[in-house]
C-alpha cells in the first residue's frame, strides 16, 4: 500500500437502539396495551444517559459525525437499549422465563424491525445483528429465517446460557442442531458478545464486583461450549464470532484444550474419570477455532495485537465500541497509531477493514470514496504517538451504557 493510500475502517463492535416510544411504533399492535402499561412502571436505571448523549444511539447526524471524525465508514451494529418488556439492559438480561417469553419475544422481534429501516438510511454502512431467543428452537430458526431476508448482515447476537439458568437447555444440547444448520445453509454470522452467560449475583453491595471479574470467564464458556460438544465438527461452515473480549487469551485457552483433550485420547481417562470415545471431538480444539471462528477485537491492547497471527491474521476484527464512553471516540485514530505503528500496513488494512467486510459482506467499492474523504492514511497509523494514552482502559463498564429510553 502507499503511504497516501487511506484505510478503509470498520468497526466489528458498535452498538444502537431506539427509544422506548419509536419502539412502540414496530411493536405487534396486538402487545400495545401491555406495553404501555410496562412502560408507565420502567424506571431507567441509567440515570446518566438522561441527557443528550442518548441520541448517540439512533440520530444519523450525531453519530455519522462522530463516525466520519474517527475515520469509520462502517460498523457491525449489536443492540445497545431496553427493547420492549426487558427487565434491564440487554446484553445483562437473563433469558425469559417461560412466563416472560412472549412478550420478551414481541420486544426483541420489535427491536429487529427498527434496525432493519435504521440500517436502511445508510445500507452501505450498516450491518445490523439482530436478535433471538433460544427458548424455542422453531422461532429462533424463523427469526434467522427473517433476520437474513431482510438484510441485517450482521447475523444474530447469541444468547449465552448462564449456568443458573435452567428454563432454556444449554448451547451443547443437540436440540439446537436444525438452528446452526440454518444457520451455516443461510451464512449467517452467530455472535458472542462479551457481558453476558453470568450467574445471577443477587442484590449485594459486591454483586457487580463478582461480575466484572468473572465476566470474562463466562463469555468464554460458549467458545469451549460448542468445541467440545462437537458443533463446529458436525457444522464446518459455521460462522461463530467473539466480540469485546480481545483475543490474547485464546491461543492459551486452546493449548490447554489441546491438551486435555490429547490426554483423553491417548489414556481415555483423566485421574478417576473414564470418557467414552463417541464424547470427544476428532480435531484438536486449535483446528475448529481456525475453521469457524472469528475474533472482534474491541479496543485491542499490545497482546491482542501480538496474538494476532496466532489467532489469523484473517480472523481478526477491529472494534471501537461505539458509542460507549469507554470506547475509543474520540480518540479513534490516536488509538490506531498506537496499536498500528508498526504493523505491516497489508496486515493492517485486514484488521480494520477487509476482514470484517468479507465476513459480514460489506461493499467496499461502495466504502472506499467515503474513506478517501475521512479515513487515515497509511502513514498517518504508522506515526508513532507520544504522550500519555487517552484511549480508555478496556473493562465491561461500557455495558452498561446502555439507554433505557
Amino acid at each position: 500500500m502507499n503511504r497516501t493510500d487511506h484505510y478503509i475502517v470498520i468497526s466489528s463492535d458498535c452498538h444502537a437502539g431506539a427509544s422506548h416510544s419509536t419502539y412502540r411504533e414496530y411493536l405487534d399492535p396486538k402487545y400495545l396495551e401491555d406495553f404501555d402499561a410496562w412502560r408507565a412502571r420502567y424506571k431507567n436505571p441509567y440515570k446518566d444517559l438522561g441527557d443528550q448523549r442518548r441520541l448517540r444511539n439512533w440520530d444519523n447526524e450525531m453519530r455519522n459525525a462522530a463516525q466520519e471524525s474517527d475515520g469509520v465508514v462502517g460498523e457491525v451494529v449489536f443492540p445497545n437499549t431496553v427493547p420492549p418488556f426487558f427487565p434491564s439492559f440487554v446484553l445483562f438480561a437473563q433469558p425469559p422465563r417461560p412466563e416472560e417469553y412472549e412478550h420478551r419475544l414481541a420486544g426483541i422481534r420489535a427491536h429487529n424491525r427498527w434496525l432493519v429501516d435504521w440500517c436502511g438510511e445508510y445500507a452501505a454502512r450498516r450491518a445490523g445483528v439482530g436478535q433471538i431467543f433460544l427458548n424455542d428452537v422453531d422461532d429462533a430458526i424463523a427469526d434467522v429465517k427473517w433476520i437474513k431476508e431482510h438484510g441485517l448482515r450482521g447475523g444474530i447476537l447469541l444468547p449465552n446460557i448462564a449456568p443458573d439458568v435452567k428454563w432454556v437447555k444449554p448451547l451443547y444440547d443437540p436440540y439446537y442442531d436444525p438452528l446452526w444448520k440454518v444457520c451455516e445453509d443461510l451464512e449467517v454470522p452467530v455472535n458472542l458478545h462479551s457481558g453476558t452467560g453470568n450467574p445471577d449475583y443477587g442484590k449485594y453491595p459486591i454483586s457487580m464486583l463478582l461480575y466484572i471479574n468473572e465476566v470474562a470467564f463466562y463469555t468464554q464458556r460458549p467458545l469451549v461450549q460448542l468445541i467440545l460438544s462437537g458443533v463446529f465438527e458436525r457444522f464446518p461452515r459455521l460462522r461463530f464470532v467473539i466480540t469485546e473480549l480481545g483475543c490474547a487469551w485464546i491461543p492459551e485457552l486452546l493449548r490447554r484444550l489441546d491438551l486435555t483433550l490429547e490426554q483423553i485420547r491417548s489414556t481415555g481417562e483423566t485421574g478417576e474419570i473414564k470418557y467414552l470415545d463417541e464424547s470427544l471431538p476428532p480435531r484438536s480444539a486449535t483446528e475448529y477455532f481456525h475453521q469457524n471462528c472469528w475474533v472482534g477485537a474491541s479496543i485491542p491492547g499490545p497482546a491482542d495485537v501480538e496474538a494476532r497471527h496466532a489467532i489469523g491474521i484473517d480472523r481478526f476484527m477491529w472494534g471501537s465500541d461505539y458509542p460507549h464512553d469507554e470506547g475509543t471516540h474520540p480518540h479513534t485514530r490516536e488509538h490506531l497509531r498506537r496499536r498500528f505503528h508498526d504493523v505491516d500496513p497489508a496486515e493492517v488494512a485486514m484488521m480494520l477493514g477487509t476482514n470484517a467486510a468479507k465476513l459480514y459482506d460489506f461493499d467496499l467499492a461502495a466504502l472506499q470514496p467515503l474513506a478517501d474523504r475521512v479515513g487515515p492514511t497509511v502513514e498517518e497509523v504508522a506515526t508513532p504517538v507520544e504522550g500519555e494514552d487517552r484511549t480508555p482502559i478496556k473493562g465491561l463498564s461500557s455495558d452498561m451504557d446502555a439507554a433505557a429510553l
